[in-house]
C-alpha cells in the first residue's frame, strides 16, 4: 500500500466538552486524509492529548460539526476522558542560558 493510501485512511475528530453549554461532548473538528493529519498535528502542537481508536474515529467522523456525541458512545468517550485524567503534557526543555539565570 502506498503512503498516499495510508494517508487517505486516516481519520481524526476533535471533541470539546463544556458542561455549562452542552450535556455531552461536541464535535469541533473532523476530517479524513490530509485534514485528519492536520487536526492531529494541531492538537499535538497545542499540547492537547491525542487518543487513537480507528473504530471510534470512523463513527465520530460521520457526525456533523457541532453535533453532540450520541448516548450510545458515552461510555467510549468517558473511557477516553478517564484515560487522559492521568495525562501529563511533555514539558519543553528550558535552554541552558535560561536555567543559569
Amino acid at each position: 500500500m502506498s503512503e498516499f493510501d495510508d494517508l487517505m485512511k486516516r481519520k481524526a475528530v476533535a471533541l470539546k466538552y463544556d458542561p455549562q453549554k452542552n450535556g455531552a461532548p461536541v464535535v469541533v473538528a473532523s476530517g479524513m486524509g490530509y485534514l485528519a493529519e492536520k487536526i492531529t498535528e494541531t492538537a499535538m502542537e497545542a499540547g492537547v492529548p491525542v487518543y487513537e481508536d480507528d473504530s471510534l474515529a470512523t463513527l465520530l467522523t460521520q457526525l456533523k460539526l457541532g453535533a453532540s456525541i450520541p448516548v450510545e458512545l458515552y461510555q467510549a468517550i468517558v473511557d477516553i476522558y478517564i484515560y487522559f485524567l492521568g495525562y501529563v503534557p511533555e514539558e519543553e526543555p528550558v535552554p541552558e542560558e535560561e536555567e543559569m539565570n
